[in-house]
């Protein structure tokens, strides 16, 4: 008791609900704090202050000292490369310090995986993608690397997987060559839909069948079946031009023209095979051959073969009786 007849106890004890024990006599009182909550919620963001104080080595897991010594001395790094002038070379050489960051936890690409690839190389999709050795599997952007693979002539869909800790899986489905398209002089190479898919750079895709003229790349489907029809005549036909965008103008690999008509074409193809086992129409001395009217073949004589038929027809006997 105080010299007030009061009874003395634990200011602490008052204002927080907490038990106290006396240690020794003649000690003073000290508060044992034994973790109750007291209900109260201050500004703490979570809730009311813990009411015990550990030392930060038994707040903190072990396992999470090296993740902060990693940090922090990455972070003393890019200070002095950032002071000393050599973060851009940094950059160059070892990428940017969060993806060297993550490859230094082991989460960088240590294996990719591509399938599905046909025409397209490795070396082609790891570009196209922006795979380098620089970047991290924790830090790789997949949409975008999606994106920039879509975005190319000969892909059709790509998937991108990231399986931890490091390993990337690619499946590439890529447009079927179909057709070659020429215009303006260029060759393209043609989806069944007419879909540009790259310009002609070499002799891998010279077996395609050759579309010519404005519009020609979104018919290619019709000429290809037309091809179907020419029966012995189809490894004769170098390529056919669409005129008008209505009809086709065969071209031969002895350089003759055969017109087609806009309906019906299908018919004056097979009947053009016929006449060529039937009558070898195609080795004689013609230029070209018109199959427009149904019931009719109309040729063109070569100038040398013209002038020889004028010739006979001009030394042919007239008849008697005849006029002069």
């Amino acid at each position: 008791m105080d010299g007030g007849g009061r009874l003395l106890r634990s200011l602490t004890t008052a204002l927080f609900g907490v038990r106290s024990q006396r240690v020794r006599p003649g000690d003073i009182e000290i508060p044992l704090l034994v973790g109750e909550r007291t209900g109260r919620r201050g500004f703490w963001p979570f809730g009311a202050r813990a009411s015990v104080t550990l030392p930060l080595h038994e707040r903190v897991s072990p396992r999470l000292f090296p993740l902060f010594s990693l940090t922090l001395l990455a972070g003393i790094g890019a200070a002095g490369l950032v002071l000393g002038g050599h973060a851009d070379s940094f950059r160059k050489t070892f990428g940017e310090p969060h993806h060297v960051l993550a490859r230094t936890l082991g989460l960088g690409m240590d294996r990719i995986t591509i399938s599905g690839l046909a025409e397209l190389g490795e070396g082609e999709v790891l570009k196209a993608a922006g795979i380098t050795p620089q970047v991290s599997l924790a830090f790789f952007d997949v949409r975008e690397a999606r994106e920039k693979l879509e975005a190319q002539p000969l892909i059709r869909e790509a998937q991108i997987r990231k399986l931890y800790p490091g390993e990337l899986t690619i499946v590439i489905r890529e447009r079927e060559p179909f057709a070659l398209w020429q215009l303006n002089g260029e060759i393209s190479i043609i989806a069944s839909d007419g879909t540009v898919i790259d310009r002609l750079r070499d002799e891998r895709f010279a077996h395609l069948p050759l579309v010519v003229g404005p519009g020609a790349n979104k018919r290619a489907r019709d000429y290809v079946v037309l091809l179907a029809e020419a029966g012995s005549l189809r490894g004769q036909i170098r390529g056919a031009t669409l005129v008008s965008e209505r009809r086709w103008t065969l071209k031969m690999s002895n350089g003759l023209d055969v017109r087609l008509p806009e309906d019906g074409a299908d018919e004056a193809i097979r009947r053009l095979e016929r006449l060529a086992r039937e009558h070898k129409l195609l080795d004689k001395d013609i230029i070209a051959v018109d199959l427009r009217q149904p019931d009719r073949v109309t040729v063109r004589l070569t100038e040398e073969a013209a002038a020889a038929r004028a010739e006979m027809l001009k030394n042919r006997p007239k008849p008697k009786g005849g006029a002069a």
